[in-house]
């Protein structure tokens, strides 16, 4: 994507972010209001090629299906952004849960301390082929005394804290990163799809009193677990959405596009008696021609796609129940994604995790169009909301790893690519 010496850049506080996903690409541009609050003046979003699970498959597509949402929010906006928040998805994602102590001085508590016990965290769980994405403080305690969710100026002499640290795959960040930079734009930073959903659709009392938000997308499955109104937990699951498409068309000898078409039009996560009786047409691969109907209970279709979703939702309870975290007291599941509006799905999910389940949709944003505020932008516009309220751990985090770690090498990249292409 070209930009002239005469383009206008972006304006003053305007934040631009890039949902990435296997099935689609969006950018949102929004400004700040008069008091503080985000309002969104660019949308534009495509048809995702290139990308799968979380992994760049073909960068030159990937490029393209970029370029075209960016252009779409900018020519909206009628601004040019040169800097992106980026998702970021995939199995190789890892999420650790460790304990810090650390002395501190007796003149009170200080971000510095803090700092600190950030640092010291991180340095514990990072290697030469990951890098920390986010860390999250789940709870601080002091000389003792546990639950404190911000022990800036109290006095003590020992500060520790219970850290959730997400780290990925050094070689992943630098392939979308290269994208990125490849499209004439900077990655100002990521944030894990899982957690972007969570701050998406969650309520304030489901992130206090405790929620799991289940994003199921195309190519993949996330989930994130929210505590005391922090992130304690993330992972993925590496099906999703297309996986049951597949299942359908090569169980049914149908098309890709037949077998989504089926699947929306006609599938559910559980069958009803009356479906053995309901007949529904099944198009046969490679023979358009044919007048000949090709009829199927619905319940034929049902019995395909039922079991690649119980196969999700159970290795998302096995993932909970292994997790260093305690999931049994949290009963409350928020599914969201694209792939979450299957008929019955919520139904399904909350016999295999034994919890209570609800669907999810985006928060209001001002300037958001209907048409982008369904459960398949919860991501998306949970980015913005990461944005505009960034916990205190994240800002000094950022402050440090402005210095050392991923950001200095993927902008280093970045400008080797932006020399080169």
């Amino acid at each position: 994507m070209q930009k002239s010496n005469s383009a206008i850049k972006g304006k003053k506080g305007s934040v631009a972010i890039l949902d990435i996903g296997t099935n689609k690409v969006a950018c949102f541009i929004a400004e700040p209001g008069a008091e503080g609050e985000l309002h969104v003046t660019g949308i534009g979003h495509q048809l995702a090629r290139g990308m799968k699970s979380g992994m760049v498959t073909d960068i030159n597509e990937l490029e393209t299906s970029v370029v075209a949402a960016v252009h779409a929010a900018e020519q909206m906006a009628g601004e040019t952004i040169e800097n992106v928040v980026v998702n970021l998805s995939g199995t190789h994602i890892k999420s650790h849960n460790i304990s810090v102590e650390l002395a501190v001085s007796g003149e009170g508590v200080s971000e510095q301390d803090i700092a600190d016990i950030l640092r010291e965290g991180c340095n514990s769980v990072v290697d030469r082929d990951r890098s920390v994405i986010h860390c999250f403080a789940t709870q601080y305690n002091l000389d003792g005394a546990r639950g404190i969710r911000d022990p800036r100026t109290m006095y003590g002499s020992k500060l520790g804290a219970d850290l959730h640290i997400i780290t990925a795959d050094n070689a992943r960040l630098k392939n979308l990163a290269g994208c990125i930079a490849r499209c004439h734009l900077n990655v100002s930073e990521f944030v894990v799809s899982s957690h972007a959903a969570g701050l998406g659709c969650l309520q304030p009392d489901e992130m206090d009193l405790g929620a799991i938000v289940i994003d199921v997308g195309g190519g993949e499955t996330s989930f994130a677990v929210f505590s005391g109104g922090a992130n304690v937990f993330s992972d993925v699951v590496p099906f999703g959405g297309n996986n049951v498409t597949s299942d359908v068309a090569k169980g049914l000898s149908t098309s890709l596009l037949d077998a989504e078409r089926l699947k929306n039009l006609h599938g559910s996560a559980i069958a009803a008696p009356q479906d053995n009786q309901v007949m529904i047409d099944i198009p046969q691969l490679g023979d358009d021609e044919s007048d000949e109907d090709n009829m199927m209970p619905r319940a034929m279709l049902i019995g395909i796609i039922r079991p690649r979703l119980e196969e999700i939702f159970e290795l998302i309870r096995d993932k909970l129940n292994h997790s260093s975290v305690d999931t049994q007291s949290i009963r409350n599941v928020v599914l969201t994604g694209g792939g979450s509006q299957l008929v019955a799905l919520r139904d399904l999910s909350g016999r295999i995790l034994g919890k209570q389940v609800r669907l999810g949709k985006p928060h209001l944003v001002p300037g958001l169009a209907d048409s982008v505020s369904g459960p398949s932008f919860s991501s998306a516009v949970g980015m913005l909301r990461y944005v505009q309220n960034r916990p205190l751990e994240d800002r000094l985090f950022d402050r440090r790893r402005r210095t050392s770690g991923i950001a200095s090498r993927t902008e280093k990249l970045m400008s080797w690519l932006k020399d080169n292409f």
